[in-house]
């Protein structure tokens, strides 16, 4: 990639969003788009893959609808920096994390591709760009995505690529969230439950993360924002602890993901 600085006019250095979904517009369908914020437009975008090199994954927070919806953001170095942003639970987000789990050396470009599957569900599909071989995984429902991400983040912190960084990315360091904290982020998330009420939790911990926190301690916050969301849905205290016992602690016990659970 040339590092020369092109001088001129130019649009201001922006990422570019990509967004996944399984769409049609003006009979050809689609399976990622740009979206025009001020015209409130959605651009379909031809090409499946994007050739570029992985330089982060993160999980991103945004406002959907007047709830907050847990987003996948895969940031790629390309011509242009571009930021494919998927749910955290869609079937692309987990594909794109089991293939990307098995990539030990983030130096080389890769070919981040989308393909269709049955009911208008998007998978990824991982290549080597060099050689063109797909990056195979094995598809696994429960794996657990806290550590799949936290694992790939360590890797690309650890990476000296040729790509070219955002300034931000050259001036700080990438900090690697632990999974307890991103495990609580999640779950607050998920059942929107008050910010204010996680952090009053973790005073009276005196600690400033869950992930400081006992493993018990971090399981009796998970259940409490579990119990704060059935508080108004449920007839009394008792039913609802069984339901958190049954749905969520005995599925999780035979091997199941917890957010799922505790979503279902």
């Amino acid at each position: 990639m040339s590092n020369e600085v092109k001088l001129g006019l130019c649009n201001p250095p922006e990422p570019i969003y990509l967004y996944v979904k399984n769409g049609e517009s003006s009979g050809e369908t689609y399976l990622w788009y740009h979206y025009n914020i001020e015209q409130d437009k959605t651009i379909p975008v031809q090409p499946r893959g994007l050739t570029g090199y992985l330089s982060e994954v993160r999980v991103t927070a945004k406002e959907y609808k007047g709830r907050d919806s847990i987003k996948l953001d895969i940031v790629v170095s390309a011509d242009e920096v571009y930021i494919i942003r998927t749910g955290i639970d869609t079937n692309f987000a987990k594909t794109f994390l089991l293939a990307a789990s098995q990539v030990y050396d983030f130096s080389k470009p890769l070919v981040i591709a989308a393909t269709s599957g049955d009911e208008n569900t998007v998978f990824c599909r991982l290549y080597d760009a060099t050689s063109k071989v797909r990056v195979r995984s094995e598809w696994n429902p429960n794996a657990d995505w806290f550590s799949i991400i936290t694992e790939i983040q360590s890797r690309l912190g650890g990476t000296l690529s040729s790509a070219p960084l955002m300034p931000e990315q050259q001036t700080q360091p990438k900090s690697i969230a632990h999974p307890q904290d991103l495990r609580v982020k999640y779950i607050r998330t998920l059942l929107n439950y008050p910010l204010d009420l996680v952090k009053e939790y973790l005073q009276f911990q005196e600690v400033s993360s869950p992930s400081q926190l006992p493993i018990s301690k971090i399981d009796s916050l998970v259940k409490t924002m579990c119990l704060g969301w059935a508080a108004d849905k449920v007839d009394n205290s008792n039913q609802a602890e069984d339901s958190y016992q049954q749905q969520v602690v005995d599925v999780v016990a035979t091997g199941d993901d917890e957010l799922t659970a505790i979503k279902t």
